[in-house]
């Protein structure tokens, strides 16, 4: 399975999405990130947008992948999809992650109208609702993008594929740090914070055991999601 996460909005959580929703439940795939510099040191393959040869000629080698693309490399990127005609083909899948602030719904309003422009049908793109309050309305949130979407049907967007915003994502930022892997962590931190000598080695304990807790909330909320996103 081959899949792009993309929007021309920032800060919208592509990075997040990429790295600990579809990467660790498609087996196998390889992280791909386009950016206009380097990505986390062990995190990614870093590719530059202007690279999109090199990297439509890529997909043809490997079975399953997934490629973020950073904000500031989708215009270019999706320029150069036109002049390689056909080639969005490429992905089984376009992710589209989105957050309640207006601008960025208004962006990724922008992002689906380019992707239908290119030829990608409703039933290859979806959108995932990111840093929702537990208690909000996915419906009334993210009215915006989902009225567009009711009258121009050129995506696949399900309430069920919504996120909240958790800090668990900085504080695993920087490493490869599965989630899961974290969460099924069995280290009696307890144990050892009332064992350790000092007040720092305690504090650094603590806060281990503080992450696989978020680490322990998180993930549930992840397979949820994407289970909602029905890959075929």
């Amino acid at each position: 399975m081959k899949v792009a996460v993309i929007n021309f909005s920032g800060n919208v959580g592509k990075t997040t999405i990429a790295r600990h929703l579809l990467k660790p439940r498609i087996e196998g795939a390889e992280l791909i990130a386009v950016e206009s510099i380097n990505a986390d040191a062990g995190q990614a393959t870093a590719v530059r947008g202007d690279q999109f040869g090199e990297l439509q000629e890529y997909l043809q080698t490997v079975d399953n992948v997934v490629v973020d693309i950073g904000a500031s490399n989708v215009e270019d990127l999706l320029a150069l999809m036109r002049k390689y005609r056909g080639s969005h083909e490429d992905f089984d899948y376009f992710v589209i992650p989105t957050v309640p602030a207006l601008k960025q719904q208004q962006d990724t309003i922008a992002t689906l109208a380019e992707l239908a422009a290119l030829g990608v049908p409703a039933s290859k793109i979806r959108l995932v609702f990111n840093q929702v309050d537990d208690d909000a309305d996915v419906q009334k949130t993210f009215d915006t993008v989902l009225d567009f979407v009711r009258e121009h049907p050129v995506a696949e967007a399900r309430p069920e594929c919504r996120l909240g915003a958790n800090e668990i994502y900085e504080r695993v930022k920087g490493s490869n740090t599965d989630l899961a892997t974290l969460a099924t962590d069995q280290t009696d931190y307890k144990a050892l914070i009332a064992r350790a000598q000092t007040s720092a080695d305690k504090f650094a304990l603590a806060q281990k055991l503080a992450t696989r807790r978020l680490a322990s909330g998180v993930v549930p909320e992840l397979d949820e999601c994407f289970a909602a996103l029905e890959f075929r």
